[in-house]
């Protein structure tokens, strides 16, 4: 749970080496790629997917509803969460280090981010954010585990992202906020 201070705030892993973060972002719709078994929620979206956080201050309960304490702080708009489950207007999700909440959907959009590799944070590794999605296109930027940045769009191997105006690709599975073969399109 490292980035995460319980109870209290979430600023974190997520910005830890934190070179670029884009602030707008559009929607987008995505396709489950035909190994992602994915099911249909109540709300008629598929289970699991991905959103990120609307707000800048958002509260993950213990429980769906207003009435279960607080177990997380997130205070990072534009985080990438997964939604697992969906009750009422309520949301469970999972963060990057797998911790697990519940969150109002009026906090939660379909605004698509994603991490660099936040499994890699803490060790010596660097990404290549490439001009093209091919393993030998240039680098246009260096970026460090547990950036996030936009989603533009994924093909199923790559995924075109945006780091605060810095624009290039990086192999699908290099990103938490995709899954692997999704596609997603702005």
């Amino acid at each position: 749970m490292s980035g995460f201070v319980s109870l209290r705030m979430m600023v974190g892993a997520a910005l830890a080496g934190l070179v670029f973060l884009s602030a707008s972002a559009s929607i987008t719709t995505s396709e489950a790629a035909p190994s992602q078994e994915a099911t249909q929620g109540p709300s008629g979206l598929p289970l699991p997917r991905f959103v990120s956080l609307k707000s800048g201050r958002v509260n993950s309960r213990i429980g769906p509803g207003v009435n279960y304490g607080v177990d997380w702080l997130y205070m990072k708009a534009g985080l990438p969460m997964e939604i697992i489950q969906e009750y009422d207007n309520w949301r469970r999700v999972r963060d990057a280090d797998g911790s697990e909440g519940w969150v109002n959907q009026s906090l939660l959009s379909g605004k698509r981010t994603a991490m660099t590799a936040p499994w890699q944070r803490g060790k010596d590794v660097k990404i290549n954010l490439l001009a093209k999605p091919e393993p030998e296109a240039r680098t246009v930027a260096i970026i460090d585990p547990g950036v996030v940045g936009k989603i533009k769009a994924c093909n199923g191997d790559w995924c075109e992202m945006n780091f605060g105006g810095v624009i290039g690709w990086l192999k699908q599975n290099q990103v938490w906020g995709a899954y692997p073969g999704e596609l997603v399109k702005d």
